[in-house]
């Protein structure tokens, strides 16, 4: 069974980065895993990703809306912002991981404007202001962000005036958002990162992107809802992670079929992604099991054609490449 491996975080700031690997050849389940523990200072030298909620629309207790952080060198860098955004960083920087500390979250990247992806959108703006952010969020995404980023901020005017005007003297800068509508190609950088969007086809959204991290000789590529598009593969080619959403499953219905056709990857599909970009580690997040198919068996699907690790991530899973 692909699956991921269960490593507590200890009280201390003293964190686990754990690697784990589950392979499943064609008809042969099997599974081998390590963990490494490290100090938070040791570990914020290096690359890791924190998944902050791997859900789906449907309202699951145990996955928050998705939701991850790319971390390199003390430094979160978001994509998508789920519903539980906040507290899902608060709780990872509880367990010892220093650049998830809410009022540290400044940056973000949006794959699409589906709500499942931007529900969380107005605590990643306010709450850390709330707890003293002083800079604007740096917000990154389609067409239609600078809207949605207006419109929130109109839809909490009163809120905003009470925290700055009241007594609480909250700063008139840290729930501003400075929003960046980006086309394909290289749309950030600074010392720890470069960051290159690519389009994906997500249904009948006129825009939806993936996203390439290259950080500390890693390269994390990150798939956003996408049914399948060869612009994954030209991005992870042997990439070392590749983060995609998959559903398996029988569809049913006609229509529920050219819906999940149209704007997800099947398992089948997925396999046949990752063999042909090969990426040294699948990450399987927003998992949409269908007529109440197991990890297992979408797993089997996805090592039809690729034989190499797969990871079905969990809400705060912690993976370093």
């Amino acid at each position: 069974m692909a699956t991921t491996i269960k490593i507590p975080f200890p009280a201390s700031k003293t964190i686990f980065i754990w690697i784990a690997a589950a392979y499943l050849l064609a008809g042969v389940n099997g599974a081998c895993a390590q963990a490494q523990q490290t100090t938070s200072a040791s570990a914020a030298r290096g690359v890791f990703v924190v998944f902050l909620g791997t859900g789906m629309p449907r309202p699951d207790p145990q996955r928050q809306g998705p939701s991850l952080a790319i971390v390199v060198n003390e430094k979160a860098y978001i994509v998508d912002a789920g519903t539980g955004i906040v507290r899902q960083a608060a709780a990872a920087y509880e367990r010892g991981i220093e650049a998830l500390r809410p009022n540290a979250l400044d940056i973000a990247f949006l794959t699409h404007l589906h709500s499942d992806h931007t529900l969380g959108l107005p605590d990643l703006i306010l709450t850390p202001w709330v707890m003293h952010r002083t800079v604007p969020l740096q917000l990154y995404g389609p067409i239609g962000t600078q809207a949605m980023a207006d419109n929130i901020e109109k839809a909490y005017a009163e809120d905003i005036h009470v925290r700055i005007e009241g007594l609480e003297h909250q700063t008139t800068t840290g729930h501003q958002v400075v929003a960046h509508e980006i086309q394909p190609g290289v749309v950030y950088q600074d010392a720890n990162v470069k960051v290159t969007a690519f389009a994906v086809h997500h249904g009948s959204w006129k825009e939806a992107l993936g996203y390439r991290f290259d950080a500390g000789g890693k390269s994390i590529v990150i798939s956003g809802d996408a049914s399948p598009v060869d612009s994954v593969i030209k991005a992870c080619s042997e990439c070392d992670v590749l983060i995609h959403e998959v559903y398996s499953g029988d569809p049913g219905s006609a229509e529920n079929a050219a819906y999940f056709s149209s704007f997800h990857t099947s398992a089948r599909e997925l396999g046949e992604i990752a063999a042909k970009a090969r990426p040294k580690l699948l990450i399987v997040w927003h998992y949409v099991p269908l007529e109440n198919t197991s990890e297992t068996q979408m797993a089997e699907e996805i090592h039809k054609n690729f034989h190499g690790p797969v990871i079905v991530a969990n809400d705060l899973d912690v993976i370093s490449p």
